[in-house]
């Protein structure tokens, strides 16, 4: 069987605001159509990614800023972040897992400031090991997405 991960919805309590922000991060405008006061679907890819995101109005009724744990895999991670810093995007420092390769910090709120507790240290992995290395950031809603350096993939991948 083939499957591929296409699509998330993003919760947003302002379309205009949310799609500013999804501008200056740097994703792609794949689609912004309004079929009604009532419903409007604005999509976006981030770049070098085959999955996209989409908000809008009547899209979801999930509350604006409930979406987690969103993945931004990138080869080089100080050069991602300060990419998104020189777009004005508030980046929270790099840090690795001392539990482990998989950051499970992804309580709902501002994650970009909670780099203590949950065995999170500020800096690189140690060995700069693929997914060791992380870094946070908020929409404007406070949908949490994270930077995962990703150089090498596990097997089978």
């Amino acid at each position: 069987m083939y499957m591929k991960y296409e699509l998330t919805v993003l919760p947003v309590s302002d379309v205009d605001r949310a799609k500013a922000f999804y501008e200056a991060l740097g994703f792609r405008l794949d689609l912004d159509k309004a079929v009604s006061e009532d419903w409007r679907a604005v999509h976006f890819t981030p770049p070098g990614s085959e999955c996209s995101i989409i908000f809008g109005t009547g899209i979801t009724s999930a509350e604006p800023g409930s979406s987690q744990g969103l993945y931004l895999a990138v080869h080089d991670i100080e050069a991602a972040r300060a990419e998104l810093v020189s777009r004005g995007i508030e980046v929270s420092e790099i840090f690795h897992n001392a539990g482990g390769l998989f950051f499970h910090g992804h309580e709902a709120g501002d994650i970009t400031h909670q780099l203590e507790g949950q065995d999170r240290i500020v800096g690189l992995h140690p060995e700069r090991a693929s997914y060791g290395s992380f870094a946070t950031f908020s929409d404007p809603d406070g949908n949490g997405w994270v930077l995962q350096e990703i150089q090498q993939r596990f097997p089978g991948r």
